[in-house]
């Protein structure tokens, strides 16, 4: 049975490759003038291939869930089963500048290994940026409680619950592109958390999530409760990952605000694009 660590190198190894794929794939499409859902498209297909093919190779026996593929039932009595999203960001990932150069880096590739009922190996890579967060070596955290909370939210369309929170907090946003973008922020001392609570399911987060528990980050639900995977029905909804030292005050102005009319806060229904 391969180790922890063994299982962090390949799961780095495979966003890595996906990474290759896909950064290839866009500039060759930019390149012949294509766009929109065009890069979409090819990005999504392409990243499953090469996920795909990888895991199939090196680790043959565990099963698999993602977004880009059929969900195959033999997962739920699995012993282990990565959980992948091939692309984080397809709207990042097919913007292409006026000169038809691909203009965003944030987006992103998540491939996590969930084991015996625990994440256990993961790896977030960010391949326009040049950066892969992996759980080993566990990537260093900024620490320290600010005196201003700043949140990362989508650039696109934050929700509602979030505005709100910020409100709650006296908090800055800080609007940024896919899923796994924002809960590395929290890493890169660009967010001292990330709320979302607008509807995601578990490849949006497995990756993520088992980086930031490697940091050492808060993660859980939006009321505090344990984020579990691998379930039978994937939707994971929502999900707080934050610096521990803002954490509680973080999950105390969730609860003020959910507390709140419905009609108030209710929050906006969001992808995790």
């Amino acid at each position: 049975m391969p180790t922890a660590t063994s299982d962090a190198d390949l799961a780095r190894q495979a966003a890595d490759e996906a990474g290759r794929v896909l950064l290839a794939v866009r500039e060759r499409l930019a390149a012949e003038g294509r766009g929109g859902r065009e890069i979409k498209d090819a990005g999504d297909r392409s990243a499953q291939e090469a996920l795909a093919a990888f895991l199939a190779e090196h680790r043959p026996e565990d099963a698999v869930l993602s977004e880009e593929a059929a969900d195959d039932p033999v997962r739920l009595t699995s012993r282990r089963v990565w959980i992948v999203d091939p692309l984080d960001g397809t709207r990042e990932f097919s913007e292409v500048g006026g000169d038809g150069v691909p203009a965003r880096t944030d987006w992103a590739v998540h491939v996590a290994l969930w084991e015996d009922g625990e994440l256990v190996a993961g790896a977030v890579a960010m391949p326009a940026a040049g950066t892969t967060y992996s759980t080993d070596p566990a990537p260093q955290r900024p620490e320290g409680a600010p005196d201003v909370v700043r949140l990362a939210v989508s650039r696109s369309r934050p929700p509602a619950f979030v505005t709100a929170l910020a409100e709650e907090l006296g908090a800055e946003l800080v609007p940024m592109g896919s899923a796994g973008v924002k809960a590395t922020s929290v890493l890169r001392d660009e967010a001292d958390a990330y709320v979302h609570a607008g509807g995601q399911y578990e490849w949006d987060s497995a990756a993520p999530v088992a980086v930031a528990r490697a940091a050492g980050l808060h993660t859980s639900r939006v009321d505090g409760s344990p984020l579990v995977y691998n379930r039978p029905d994937p939707t994971l909804p929502d999900l707080v990952v934050a610096r521990p030292e803002v954490a509680e005050r973080v999950l105390a102005a969730i609860a003020r605000v959910a507390a709140r009319p419905s009609d108030q806060t209710a929050p906006t229904p969001e992808t995790a694009r």
